[in-house]
């Protein structure tokens, strides 16, 4: 082979590989520019980009006269980066234990701790700290008082969870994987401490903001205001029941950062401000729920029912002043609540049902004196057994009161005969007492806007037994919940309006702008405003000498109301020994303020009496009303007006 031919054979080899070099580039070039091109750059882009959401902040609630009932309080997690931790900051460890809650060695080890790994692995400094402390060294100090158990950044939390949250001020390209560069530290703390915190000056301690939602006021009307649990869910009252309005609107913030993880502004493409929720204010004044729920307290402690309502409503607006349940909660703390004594959650004045007993009859005297069938002086024969019902004998319930002979319905009213009222239901025929029930309210939910609401029982006259021509007119084979009983009350305080349940006064926005008032609202008329009246002078007459609730009567005040008591259902028979006793009323009756529900389920009275309405019930409105007159200036009858002051209840400010 000459050595012209070998030599033009190595240049064409090493052209072809040139040219094979350069096909090869051009192959790649076009899958880079064509192919991969665009899904790359998407790729970068998303890596530069982000999206930062902007929460809003949860609307408040307040009562009547601006005292928080519901707010946010920022509070702050800390942190650690403990790459860029200086020793000249070590002798401030300490200290900083002291602000988190964290014992001295607790602390040191998570901020020694640089390698991610798993529990127990360390970077040599750390690891020699620990070897330390197994060969002899003298024991950690016991955690302070304020790192308990259950922490969450107890020391197997702090070192068995992987770092994984980074904050973009402390990450940088290119950084180890296994380097940790965030490591929670105690927390959430408070604005005080925090400024503490970061007073020390200590490099790589950083600390992320989030507010809290807290009730200033505990327990005080916790049935109504319900609470947002960890997670931020309303769960429970008007937080649920409001929240569209409460929980705001969250903005966002879209942008790219630099290799560094520093925001560009100029590339900042879109930036929409949250809005935050709105403010509720309530009719509920909060001296008022003071004043009922320590009634409660009282009542509890005499006669340890199972449970207890008191409801205050305004009689001129069926406005709710206060409204409030034994048992009862801390809503700061509902998740300490037993998961076996959940039911003291429960809002029973609308969730729960009873038997209203013989406050139900003023259902059935009202509906008849309204029909014209009967009048204040009318007169019945108690002596009397039953009625003949279809052929079938319906006997009349057991009067308490053993009153027999022709009596008036003024006398029928004042001592509660469960024969006279039976006799004027049967004046009134079932299709009427029915038509009448329903009109107070009885058999419908209220529409408060809580939910668990019921309606309560009431069946139609065609499913009437013959026991109950004589049973319903007094209250029995009937259920109603506690705020139907007191809003059908308050008809007759009203004139013959069944107001509509109301809580939420206004809504207004963070600036302070309406944008929501409510105003007085009745569902219907039910009985004219002559029968009204009427209905007031005989229900005085239950608060008056010979009355069932003569103990309701307050000096100088004209009071008009009526007691019930009805025996409980136990295993499908009525108990002869467990009772709900109630009393519902208003004041002054001729000109009425306010009206008072007192409710108590299955109380106990000393010296195994019965808990009638008057034992258990009556007291507690009494007692209540002499506040409330004082409170809100009620006047007597061509009276002065008494001094009241409001209650000073904790927090919140106004």
């Amino acid at each position: 082979m000459s050595r012209g031919f070998a030599s033009n054979s190595r240049i064409g080899l090493l052209a072809f590989g040139v040219l094979l070099s350069f096909g090869v580039l051009a192959v790649r070039l076009v899958d880079l520019h064509v192919f991969a091109g665009p899904a790359r750059l998407r790729a970068a882009n998303r890596a530069r980009s982000f999206t930062e959401v902007l929460p809003a902040q949860r609307g408040e609630i307040t009562d009547a006269l601006g005292l928080k009932l519901a707010m946010n309080v920022p509070e702050y997690q800390f942190g650690v980066d403990p790459q860029v931790l200086r020793p000249q900051d070590e002798s401030k460890w300490p200290e900083l234990a002291r602000l988190l809650g964290l014992a001295p060695d607790e602390l040191e080890l998570v901020l020694r701790r640089k390698i991610r790994g798993p529990a127990g692995a360390a970077d040599p400094e750390t690891a020699a700290f620990t070897v330390t402390l197994k060969l002899g060294a003298p024991a950690p100090a016991a955690p302070a008082a304020e790192a308990t158990e259950d922490k969450k950044n107890s020391l197997a939390d702090l070192l068995a969870a992987p770092a994984v949250e980074t904050p973009a001020a402390a990450a940088k390209p290119g950084d180890d994987p296994k380097k940790i560069r965030w490591a929670k530290l105690g927390g959430p703390v408070n604005d005080e401490v925090r400024a503490a915190v970061m007073a020390l000056g200590i490099k790589g301690v950083y600390f992320n903001q989030t507010d809290r939602r807290i009730y200033p006021q505990q327990q005080l009307a916790a049935h109504l205001v319900g609470y947002v649990n960890k997670g931020s869910v309303p769960v429970a009252g008007l937080e649920a029941a409001y929240d569209f309005y409460l929980r705001g609107l969250d903005g966002w913030r879209e942008g790219e950062r630099d290799g560094r993880a520093r925001e560009l502004a100029q590339f900042r493409s879109t930036d929409v401000a949250p809005r935050n929720g709105y403010n509720l204010r309530l009719s509920i004044d909060a001296t008022i729920q003071k004043i009922i729920e320590d009634e409660l307290g009282t009542i509890a402690a005499q006669f340890t029912p199972e449970s207890a309502t008191i409801i205050v409503s305004d009689a001129r607006t069926g406005f709710l002043l206060g409204l409030a349940n034994y048992p009862t909660f801390n809503l700061n703390e509902y998740n300490l609540v037993p998961a076996d004594r959940q039911r003291v959650m429960k809002n029973i004045a609308v969730t729960n049902q009873i038997e209203p007993g013989s406050t139900f009859k003023i259902v059935t005297l009202a509906g008849a004196i309204n029909e014209g069938l009967v009048n204040q002086d009318s007169r019945f024969d108690t002596s009397e057994t039953g009625l003949m019902v279809n052929g079938t004998e319906a006997r009349f319930m057991a009067d308490d009161h053993h009153v027999e002979g022709p009596m008036s319905v003024a006398q029928i009213i004042a001592v509660s005969s469960n024969n006279g009222t039976a006799q004027i239901g049967w004046k009134l025929k079932a299709e009427g007492v029915y038509a009448y029930a329903r009109a107070f309210g009885f058999g419908e939910r209220t529409n408060l806007g809580f939910g668990g609401e019921i309606n309560g029982q009431l069946r139609r006259p065609a499913a009437w037994t013959a026991p109950d021509y004589t049973h319903i007119p007094a209250g029995y084979s009937i259920a109603a919940t506690p705020l139907q009983i007191h809003y059908a009350m308050g008809t007759i305080a009203s004139g013959g309006l069944l107001f509509q349940p109301q809580v939420v006064q206004e809504i207004r926005d963070s600036a302070g702008k309406p944008v929501f008032i409510a105003n007085t609202a009745s569902r219907r008329r039910v009985i004219s405003q002559s029968t009204a009246r009427t209905m007031s002078q005989l229900l005085m007459g239950v608060a008056s000498t010979g009355g069932t609730a003569a103990a309701a009567a307050i000096d100088g005040y004209q009071v008009a109301g009526k007691t019930g008591t009805a025996q409980k259902l136990i295993n499908g028979n009525y108990s002869k020994t467990n009772h709900v006793g109630s009393f519902t009323g208003f004041f002054p009756a001729t000109d009425p303020r306010v009206v008072v529900t007192v409710i108590v389920d299955d109380g106990h009275p000393p010296g195994g009496k019965v808990a009638y309405g008057a034992t258990v019930a009556v007291p507690s409105f009494h007692r209540v009303a002499e506040k409330l007159i004082g409170y809100l200036n009620i006047r007597p009858p061509g009276g002065s007006p008494l001094g009241g002051q409001r209650l000073a209840l904790q927090g919140g400010g106004r």
